[in-house]
């Protein structure tokens, strides 16, 4: 409940109704004077909505809202799916220049593949609010179309502080664009220089996803496709998809980054898979992590709210690895000391000691030249965004230059050998999303140690070069026999990465792909049709042999359920057609994939690969010389079988599926190779320039 004496009303369109205590009721912007110190600040927070209006047939809405001042959005909330009284809790920071322009709210609701439903629209004068003073605000929905019909409340909770004596070149991070769609949603998170600490993030919360139980039946035939999506902060998980079932079984293992020193909340929904139509809420619950002891795994199941079921997790918070931004001047590989105290924790008599740390990356962003020019004033105000697969970390912002000079250093710890290093520019708007300005992919395993290069910027597809050059020095220290072992566990899956979506081009590149993949198991099947022609009696008699022991196989009968025949719209239709067609897309992307990596593990693309699967086949050999086969089978059996005895809620995977999806298809192998950059900005050839 809030506060009524700090309780304020605006209505759209209707003279503003204020509290007795800031008492300028019916007064205008215009004739409010202002001491402008040039820049505000405004930090919101979207609570809830109460009592909003239905839009959808089934009586409820999908409400979302927008915040735009003087006609620009600066503000896009996430989507709460068939609630009239939605909970959001989402916080926003906005730069306001002067505050004769109101705050304009706007809530929407969401139709997906139709345009979005008005809900109702509200102002908020800024020159009413007591500066520095948090305030909660309730905001009363109006249309001006139907100003008698009551549209619902809009919560908020608001502070305005000056930004007197900051300079104008504060660091704006963490700029997070993603398209509108049933997935995600656009955001923006700006943050200052004296707020750069929040992106070292404090701990690691590690979650397994292990069940659902007694879900709630969303289709016709009593079951449902469930999946689940974790958020905490901008951090967002989607799981696989369990298709009929109500008891689903997923053993999924992701973590999401701890920023707050007192935790935080994750937000958990439950959804049913509907193809070619909007997907079905089953639940919702949440887990408040700052409840939680540290270094310690919680089991966990959690009762479904607004649904049926629970879902079972298991939640360990651990203290963070090593990550730090610093400048130029101050790194730990320079530093002797430290730098062989990194050597001695990665060397070989540590192998048993935290198998999770494989390694230390540090990485120098030095400059950029030759930028492309992003605003109208032929300039751009770049910055730069460092990843390691889920870990992200950015430069402040150079502001008016297309030769920007970052000097910093950032450090990680490695947990993959195998991980690649994106280092992407943005152009910093401060109105809208950061513009794109070029990108480079880096595997760890190519690097060449204390060696500044200049790497050429490519596309966002990481196929053609774009305009400019970025300088970067990285070093990567790690233990092999780690890495090695990590080869073996499955991939570290990137939470937010975009959908895949239906490209013309890329369905016929994934075609070629594959029938190339094709050809060569049709190559295969001439020659073992050339055994049976006897064309070469010792190899066709060898071929007889092997076949006699191969005869009995297992037919496998595939069951096909009947679809459900209702009638579906003509929209719902296209988008079912769609999905199909990403399908296939995918399908094909993961069969050329699978046969590209297996020729790339042969040819030596990675060399570290290649050595680990011919190490692994002689470690094989010698134990089959002294171990009969029939034993390895039966302790390879038993291990199978005990597993899940021994650990319940171990993840299943297989070791040599894991091995392959760290060696590169053809595609990345593209996207991973490094352009050759212009002459012109070598170092070296710049230094005789200038000696010159």
């Amino acid at each position: 409940m809030l506060d009524s004496s700090c309780k304020l009303k605006s209505v759209c369109n209707l003279p503003f109704v204020y509290n007795k205590k800031i008492n300028t009721a019916g007064t205008s912007n215009a004739d409010v004077p202002l001491a402008d110190p040039g820049m505000y600040q405004l930090d919101i927070t979207l609570r809830r909505g109460q009592s909003l209006a239905a839009r959808d047939r089934g009586g409820t809405s999908d409400p979302y809202v927008k915040f735009k001042i003087g006609r620009k959005e600066v503000f896009r909330s996430k989507i709460i799916h068939k609630n009239l009284n939605p909970v959001w809790e989402e916080k926003a920071c906005i730069l306001v220049d002067h505050l004769r322009e109101p705050l304009y709210i706007k809530v929407f609701d969401y139709d997906f593949g139709l345009q979005d439903d008005f809900m109702g629209s509200a102002f908020l004068d800024l020159t009413q609010l007591e500066i520095n003073r948090p305030t909660d605000v309730i905001l009363t929905l109006k249309d001006s179309h139907y100003p008698d019909h009551d549209l619902g409340n809009i919560l908020l909770s608001v502070v305005l502080t000056p930004k007197e004596g900051e300079p104008r070149d504060v660091t704006m991070l963490m700029r997070k664009s993603w398209k509108r769609s049933s997935k995600f949603q656009t955001q923006s998170l700006r943050l200052s220089d004296q707020h750069r600490k929040s992106h070292l993030w404090r701990g690691i919360v590690s979650i397994t996803l292990i069940e659902g139980r007694d879900l709630k039946a969303m289709d016709s035939n009593g079951l449902s496709d469930p999946y689940v999506k974790f958020r905490l902060g901008h951090q967002k998980y989607k799981s696989k998809i369990m298709p009929k079932t109500l008891n689903p079984q997923w053993r999924e293992q992701f973590d999401f980054h701890l920023y707050e020193e007192r935790g935080g909340i994750i937000d958990i929904t439950a959804w049913d898979k509907d193809a070619g139509k909007r997907d079905d809420f089953i639940g919702r619950c949440q887990v408040d992590l700052s409840s939680l002891s540290r270094e310690q795994t919680h089991k966990l199941e959690l009762q479904l709210e607004e649904g049926e079921g629970h879902l079972v997790l298991l939640v360990t918070l651990t203290a963070s690895a090593t990550v730090s931004i610093s400048d130029l001047a101050v790194n730990s590989l320079e530093d002797q000391k430290e730098r062989e105290e990194i050597l001695k924790r990665y060397s070989p008599l540590r192998i048993f000691h935290n198998l999770k740390d494989v390694g230390f990356l540090q990485v120098k962003v030095i400059k950029a030249e030759g930028l492309m020019a992003a605003d109208v004033t032929g300039k751009s105000d770049p910055f730069c965004v460092i990843e390691v697969n889920n870990d992200r970390l950015l430069t402040h912002t150079v502001y008016k230059n297309l030769n920007p000079e970052w000097n910093k250093v950032f450090t990680f710890n490695i947990k993959d050998i195998h991980s690649v290093l994106e280092v992407t520019v943005y152009d910093e708007d401060r109105d809208r999303s950061a513009d794109f300005l070029g990108k480079v992919a880096i595997p760890l395993l190519s690097i060449q140690n204390g060696e500044q290069k200049a790497y050429v910027l490519k596309n966002k597809q990481l196929t053609g070069p774009t305009k400019g050059v970025i300088y970067l020095e990285i070093d990567v220290i790690f233990n092999a026999v780690k890495a090695s072992l990590r080869t073996l566990i499955p991939k570290e899956q990137k939470y937010i990465e975009e959908e895949n979506r239906l490209s013309k081009q890329l369905l016929l590149r994934n075609f070629i792909r594959t029938k190339r993949c094709v050809m060569v198991l049709v190559s295969a099947a001439y020659y073992v049709n050339s055994c049976f022609d006897w064309e070469s009696p010792p190899r066709s008699l060898a071929a007889f042999v092997v076949m006699e022991d191969m005869l009995e196989d297992e037919e496998e009968e595939d069951d096909k359920d009947d679809k459900d025949s209702e009638k579906k719209g003509f929209i719902n239709k296209i988008y079912a057609i769609q999905e199909v067609c990403i399908s296939v897309q995918n399908v094909l992307d993961e069969v050329a994939s699978f046969g590209e990596r297996i020729k790339n593990t042969f040819n030596w693309t990675v060399p570290f690969l290649s050595w680990l699967a011919i190490v692994a086949l002689c470690v094989f050999t010698v134990i089959l010389y002294f171990i009969p086969l029939r034993y390895i089978v039966l302790l390879w059996g038993i291990n199978k079988f005990t597993k899940k005895l021994r650990s319940p809620y171990a993840i299943d995977n297989n070791e040599l599926l894991d091995f392959l999806s760290r060696v590169p298809s053809d595609v990345q192998v593209v996207q991973y190779q490094e352009l050759k950059p212009d002459p012109s900005h070598s170092p070296c050839k710049r230094k005789k320039n200038n000696l010159g």
